[in-house]
């Protein structure tokens, strides 16, 4: 959208207040309550216009209560964060859903927010998958009976498409992917978020707010580079109403496969995860050593915990999710 070139006024506006933007706005949009509100040279193209240069109160947004219908029939969401990228962030969620699938009772939906970066069909062996669109929606991909997917990376031609988008266009997918996927009755839906603290996390948190979050896992590594983003995300949490279920520092230590000795690659250099977790008063769920099976098995799309249930990084999983279920469990007990 071209900028505006008319002449600077003498005392310019005060900045609009970024909740009042819509979200497919252009960069410079003067804001829906300003005096230039469906006038200004940056206007020109943008669909609210016409609202904008009307005026008047503006009502909420139709999607919300379809979203809202949509998760009606989701009893636990959780968002899978974390500051830093590289940390392991789609890792986690690929093996805290396979876990969470192992009781064949239980069914667990996957949604992949990372519009610019789907790892998911990957990592759960569904490369090559397709959505499908019925009367009631778009259908997810399926691992198991018992364990559904939604990526943007299903809907690419060829898994090296990069997808070049704005925040707009990013918000609108998860918009669908929420109110327009069929995800059915779940128990469980696992969120994996980019890492930062952008678009796709304002928007999911937007989205699911009436609805309800449960609670955020925030993924990190010991090293003091990767904590002080997690600190970022973790007063992110704090600001927008998020609960956090606990930290987790992933890539710990390496586990030797042959004989299961771990030793210190990453060392915490200002007391790794633990420490900050507790100089920021939130739970500290555990730590993962590094298995170089768990990257293996996710190249090849298998559940390492089924796979290697031998591993100390199988157990660290295991003991992780326990404290997750019990988490979720105590927090339906306190709304029942």
């Amino acid at each position: 959208m071209p900028e505006s070139t008319a002449a600077p006024a003498a005392a310019p506006a005060a900045a609009p207040a970024a909740s009042a933007i819509p979200e497919n706005a252009p960069e410079h949009c003067p804001g829906p309550e300003s005096e230039q509100a469906g006038q200004a040279d940056s206007c020109a193209g943008c669909p609210n216009q016409a609202v904008c240069a009307a005026g008047g109160p503006k009502g909420p947004d139709p999607a919300i209560a379809l979203i809202n219908e949509r998760m009606a029939s989701v009893r636990s969401r959780i968002l899978v964060l974390s500051g830093k990228g590289g940390v392991g962030k789609s890792t986690v969620t690929t093996n805290l859903s396979w876990a969470l699938s192992f009781n064949d009772d239980v069914q667990v939906g996957v949604m992949d927010l990372d519009i610019c970066g789907p790892s998911l069909p990957k990592m759960l062996g569904l490369e090559g998958e397709q959505v499908h669109q019925s009367n009631s929606g778009w259908s997810p991909v399926y691992v198991s009976d018992n364990l559904s997917v939604m990526s943007i990376g299903f809907m690419l031609p060829n898994p090296d498409e990069a997808v070049i988008w704005r925040g707009a266009k990013k918000n609108g997918l998860i918009k669908q992917f929420l109110k327009d996927v069929d995800w059915g009755d779940l128990d469980y839906m696992v969120v994996d978020t980019p890492p930062g603290t952008s678009d796709e996390h304002l928007s999911a948190v937007q989205y699911l707010k009436e609805s309800g979050l449960d609670g955020a896992v925030i993924v990190t590594t010991p090293q003091e580079m990767s904590l002080q983003d997690v600190r970022k995300e973790i007063n992110f949490c704090k600001k927008v109403g998020v609960p956090i279920i606990g930290v987790v520092e992933n890539m710990s230590g390496f586990v030797c496969p042959k004989c299961t000795k771990e030793s210190r690659i990453f060392a915490p250099s200002t007391g790794g995860a633990a420490k900050m977790a507790a100089s920021m008063d939130v739970p500290f769920l555990g730590s993962i050593p590094i298995d170089p099976r768990i990257g293996i098995s996710c190249d090849s799309g298998r559940s390492f915990l089924d796979e290697f249930p031998e591993s100390p990084a199988t157990q660290a999983y295991l003991h992780i999710v326990d404290q997750i279920k019990a988490y979720v469990d105590a927090k339906r007990h306190v709304a029942e």
